[in-house]
């Protein structure tokens, strides 16, 4: 199921091992407020989670190199959608005419 994303939330994970193998994480929120997904950075040597869903929420995984250019799409783009498919999560916008601009 594709869900729209309409707010988020960040936190950061201190210390030499992060959080629960993550460094960062931003949490997304859907029309209704409810969390939809959470879209979790790791850096270089640490564990990477497979991509899950479980009750309709998405756990999504990438490297903290991509931290900026998410929040970059969730700070200019819209609307943005966030789900899950053939085991892997996926953020997207949607389809934009050529040369839009931000």
């Amino acid at each position: 199921m594709t869900v729209e994303v309409k707010n988020y939330h960040i936190l950061f994970y201190g210390g030499p091992d992060g959080y629960q193998t993550n460094r960062a994480q931003i949490a997304l929120y859907g029309p209704d407020g409810a969390t939809v997904a959470y879209v979790r950075f790791n850096d270089p040597g640490m564990v990477f989670e497979n991509d899950s869903e479980t009750a309709g929420r998405i756990c999504m995984h990438l490297p903290s190199s991509m931290f900026q250019s998410v929040l970059d799409v969730l700070r200019n783009e819209k609307p943005v959608y966030i789900y899950f498919a053939q085991g892997r999560g996926f953020l997207s916008t949607s389809m934009e005419p050529v040369g839009e601009g931000e």
